[in-house]
């Protein structure tokens, strides 16, 4: 296939070891890249079962057949591992250069295996790699790894773990060009165990593609489609531009998701932002819509600097909302030191908001003050320091939830829930619950698309659907979770992607997919691509004993917000476990896995057994 290199750097820090992983062509074609590849790599390296933070866990960086190219929206990579939060593989999806970089190195991803005797770090230049001595990085915010790295390696991208990372902290993330994350499974934590500080890439290659002409028309193509007046305007406010928007919807997490509706959200939306801190926009690799928000400010004396970019919409609600705080000088403060000790925004909001909630209730001493913008922020430096109650938060927001009866916490699998309040997105609920990486906002269907007439028609999704309405989601649910994987497979950015509406652009994606390797798709097929890839996940994730008990949303969920434009509609527990059941049905799921049908139909049939 073109568009892959067909190979993999393996890198064994036991042994201090540098190969080359040879992939079969039958998994590209299969698999495409990406999540695909990335899974069956895992499920042929880490038995089930294993330890997230022992040495024969695997870290994978993977490409698909974009990355490279200055694709817009290709930009995009992804990092998969075991999860110490699930037990289970789990991806996250990362912008910034350095899957660009990756898909110029001659390699489709990187392999991490093993445990390093010393801090150390990897190099991938001019087709050279090497693992080359991180003492004096280690105990470094990322912000000075990213800088030390570039000023050694002139041309490097860099993707390092903070001090969160090295104490093993469950909120640590892979931070990507200083301000880009690779979050929510704890990731971060897997490299801290593994004592590596980062990766330095820089590519020299072209990209094969099939046919180089036909991709450069297609691409421009795409550019131009992509650059419309809601496009260029989201570009402007970037993700932030929600907020308002979602507060009247009644979906704005707030309170620790007691409720879905902020008074204060215009204080922190796109606008304020815009008008107030925003300073620039930044980028991708060869995306022109430039939705990174970069922001200057102060906060008790502190300042946020640029360099650690500027809190985008999941940020401002976990750290804003989630917590009633309404001050944009401290959740951008908050945001640059979960930057800087490279932990996860979402994971450090809802802890914060949990604790919050339980210093109400009188389960913890400390007194934590609901919208303390002050106690936000002293509160992520003891997450990431794992100081007093920090440390115990650190080691699991889920473990401490049950040690101390908060059953409140928002937590899917181990996974906090993200900033989309189900009880108005029920499908969306649907995927949080059912997903094998926990709860995620980047998988599944946001039902508020449905809300407009044949909103997929290629799909079959004709009907309009009304963002309440639970029964018969698991169908649509699965329709475009399958979608959703496609793009994770090639891997493409979901704000390039439409996904329903009239500006609906996968069969030019397909086009473009044709361009770059040959392979050319219809709309089953592509559904299938992403089905199929989606399916590791719970093929590992059974095999690891996680069952379908584990598919359920927390009680609170369950009970009605009491004001606003979604209050009073409650999921219905009965209802919602038959959804639950019917997705089963529909994708051939069991308690240990999949079915041995579902397997043969999917082409997964070596799979069977092992």
């Amino acid at each position: 296939m073109n568009g892959v290199y067909g190979r993999y750097l393996d890198v064994d820090l036991t042994q201090e070891a540098l190969r080359e992983r040879e992939i079969p062509p039958r998994w590209y074609e299969l698999h495409l890249g990406g999540r695909g590849i990335a899974a069956r790599l895992l499920l042929d390296l880490v038995p089930p079962g294993t330890d997230a933070l022992a040495p024969e866990n695997a870290v994978i960086w993977a490409t698909g057949p974009f990355q490279g190219t200055g694709l817009a929206g290709a930009g995009r990579h992804v990092v998969m591992a075991v999860s110490p939060k699930t037990g289970s593989i789990a991806d996250s999806y990362v912008g910034g250069y350095v899957g660009h970089e990756l898909g110029r190195s001659g390699y489709d991803g990187i392999i991490v295996r093993g445990q390093a005797r010393e801090p150390v770090y990897l190099l991938l230049a001019a087709g050279r790699a090497e693992l080359r001595a991180a003492a004096d990085l280690w105990g470094r915010m990322t912000g000075d790894v990213d800088a030390i790295l570039k000023g050694r390696h002139p041309g490097v991208h860099v993707a390092a773990i903070g001090p969160a990372g090295e104490k093993l902290a469950t909120q640590a993330c892979i931070i990507h060009d200083a301000n880009r994350a690779a979050g929510r499974p704890g990731l971060g934590a897997v490299l801290g165990s593994k004592r590596l500080k980062a990766i330095a890439v820089q590519g020299h290659l072209e990209k094969p593609l099939a046919d180089p002409a036909g991709f450069a028309r297609a691409q421009a193509a795409f550019a131009h489609d992509l650059m419309d007046e809601g496009t260029q305007r989201f570009g402007e406010l970037g993700t932030a531009r929600g907020l308002a928007w979602l507060s009247a919807m009644g979906i704005l997490p707030t309170r620790n998701f007691q409720e879905g509706t902020f008074d204060r959200a215009a204080e922190i939306g796109g606008e304020r932002m815009a008008e107030t801190i925003l300073i620039g926009r930044e980028t991708c690799a060869g995306c022109p819509v430039r939705c990174k928000r970069v922001v200057k400010t102060t906060f008790g004396g502190r300042e946020v600097q640029p360099g650690y970019g500027g809190p985008e919409y999941e940020t401002l609600a976990a750290l804003g909302s989630l917590c009633l705080c309404a001050d944009l000088a401290a959740i951008a403060l908050s945001n640059q030191l979960c930057n800087a000790y490279g932990m996860d925004t979402i994971s450090v909001g809802v802890a914060i908001a949990t604790l919050m909630e339980a210093s109400e209730k009188g389960l913890i001493a400390e007194r934590i003050p609901w919208g303390d913008g002050g106690a936000i922020v002293a509160w992520v430096e003891r997450i990431g320091r794992r100081e007093g109650l920090g440390d115990a938060i650190a080691a699991g927001l889920d473990r401490w939830a049950r040690e101390v009866g908060a059953g409140f916490a928002a937590l899917v699998k181990g996974v906090e829930v993200p900033m989309h309040e189900p009880r108005g997105k029920v499908g969306l609920g649907l995927s949080y619950a059912l997903s094998p990486r926990g709860a995620t906002h980047m998988e599944g269907m946001h039902d508020t698309m449905l809300e407009t007439d044949s909103p997929t028609p290629e799909l079959g999704i004709t009907e309009r659907m009304d963002r309440f309405a639970l029964r018969g989601k698991a169908r649509v649910v699965a329709t475009y979770e399958d979608l959703r994987s496609f793009v994770n497979s090639l891997v493409l950015c979901s704000f390039v992607t439409q996904d329903a509406g009239p500006r609906y652009n996968y069969p030019l994606i397909r086009e473009l997919l044709r361009h770059a390797t040959g392979i050319e798709l219809g709309p089953e097929e592509m559904l299938t691509v992403g089905e199929r890839n989606f399916a590791l996940l719970r093929l590992y994730a059974g095999r690891a004993g996680h069952g379908p008990e584990e598919d359920r949303l927390p009680p609170r969920f369950h009970e009605p917000l009491p004001r606003g434009a979604s209050a009073g509609r409650p999921m219905d527990p009965a209802t919602f476990r038959a959804e639950v059941a019917a997705y089963y049905r529909r994708r051939g799921w069991t308690k240990d896995g999949l079915s041995a049908a579902k397997l043969r139909s999917l082409g997964l049939e070596d799979l069977a057994g092992t």
